[in-house]
């Protein structure tokens, strides 16, 4: 079996975990294009947020509800959020937003109740490394960039919020301390390194089944 058929196995039991009703905030990558079609089957009622227009697009094609994330009608907290990420630490740090959106992401995630993750095998690692993608505002940019120093911009169109995307390329020795550093660093709008307090359960889909990961949050055994 290869990486698709683990994105497959991994997707198909996260969709497993919606349940009528629910608040759904969707993810982006090529793990989440597998979570679509299984949503989808399920055929329950969902409201889904999506966190860029491709997976507005694509969930509204299979027959998925989708409802802009603001003021209007959707609620402050989601019942459960699923994503996929392009790395998973053992102690449950994540590096996301190779797709591009990794604000929007970082957003859904942290208004769920539950956030999951879905990986193939090839995304767990024994420690965080570069590249983890930037979001960055356009006001100001050369300097941004000259702050940061160890950073290289991405040849991909803006974000949907009028954001440049770019790559942290130095060391990532300790994440909480380089995602601190980063958060203080007017201009960068977001990035990539997402911590274990916002990850309910990680799912690594591995020749046709599923590994079930819990990162050990503060107030967790």
């Amino acid at each position: 079996m290869g990486v698709e058929d683990d994105k497959q196995a991994a997707a198909a039991a996260a969709a497993a975990l919606a349940e009528p009703g629910m608040w759904l905030g969707l993810g982006t990558g090529t793990t989440v294009a597998h979570l679509l079609p299984a949503l989808a089957a399920r055929a329950i009622p969902l409201r889904c947020v999506a966190t860029s227009p491709h997976t507005a697009a694509a969930a509204r094609r299979l027959g998925l509800v989708v409802e802009p994330f603001d003021a209007g009608g959707s609620p402050a907290r989601l019942d459960l959020a699923i994503d996929g990420a392009d790395q998973v630490a053992p102690d449950g740090w994540l590096v996301k937003g190779g797709g591009g959106a990794l604000t929007r992401e970082k957003v859904v995630a942290a208004s769920a109740e539950r956030f999951v993750v879905i990986v193939d095998a090839t995304k767990p690692v024994p420690a965080l490394h570069a590249p983890v993608p930037l979001e960055l505002l356009a006001f100001g940019l050369t300097s941004t960039l000259r702050r940061l120093g160890a950073v290289s911009l991405s040849d991909a169109a803006r974000t949907p919020d009028g954001g440049v995307l770019a790559d942290y390329t130095g060391p990532v020795q300790d994440p909480a301390v380089l995602a601190a550093d980063l958060d203080a660093l007017p201009g960068v709008v977001a990035h990539g390194l997402f911590p274990p307090v916002l990850v309910d359960t990680v799912l690594v889909g591995h020749d046709g089944d599923v590994e079930v990961r819990t990162p050990r949050r503060p107030g967790r055994p």
